[in-house]
């Protein structure tokens, strides 16, 4: 069962609706002994990175969700669910985020429209497992003001240009994380989702 972890950010209707699209058994979950029994673990979300710490630290959801990384656990973190992942964000002053990963989440350049809304191409780098069967170079829907910078160019699993060239995906071990929203990325989306469920069956 992949869990779905509700931790108040963000509509998480639509990504349970096209994960059980492709087949996959999910559950939404708010408590950490849920997200323990899970096999697989899936953290979307948008909004204000310090309302999300906020949330995981209250309810002991972050360190349930570290566990399960810990675990060897398939981790999917969507938009707010890749950015927590990092050390520190810039938003609202700086906040510190989880720190399964080195590096920060910076804000988009004022060169361009902010928010980053729409289809953008994202490439590939490397052979990451939740990209199996989907072309180099494909688009997907964006939404999002912030991007993350990882100090560790190994991490990197896409890479997206938007006033700056910033990691839309990455990748290690276990953790794949990615800006974009595969809900709202018609097929391709679905495919990276269908993707990561073989990934926690093999698991």
């Amino acid at each position: 069962m992949l869990a779905i972890v509700d931790y108040g950010m963000g509509n998480l209707r639509s990504v349970q609706k096209s994960l059980e699209r492709v087949g996959l058994p999910v559950r939404v979950v708010n408590t950490p002994a849920q997200v323990a029994e899970a096999s697989g673990v899936v953290l979307p979300g948008v909004g204000a990175f310090a309302d999300a710490m906020h949330n995981l630290q209250k309810t002991g959801l972050g360190e349930a969700v570290c566990r399960a990384i810990a675990a060897g656990k398939p981790y999917l973190g969507i938009c707010l669910g890749l950015q927590i992942l990092f050390e520190h964000s810039e938003e609202w002053g700086g906040s510190p985020g989880l720190g399964i990963l080195p590096g920060r989440v910076r804000r988009l350049p004022d060169l361009v429209k902010v928010p980053h809304m729409g289809w953008n191409q994202v490439d590939f780098t490397g052979e990451c497992p939740l990209f199996a069967g989907i072309p180099a170079g494909s688009h997907f829907y964006f939404v999002h003001s912030y991007y993350c910078a990882p100090t560790d160019a190994n991490l990197v699993a896409g890479r997206t240009v938007y006033g700056v060239e910033f990691a839309s995906a990455v990748w290690r071990d276990n953790i794949m994380a990615i800006q974009f929203h595969p809900e709202k990325s018609s097929r391709l989306g679905l495919q990276v989702l269908e993707n990561f469920g073989r990934l926690v069956e093999k698991c």
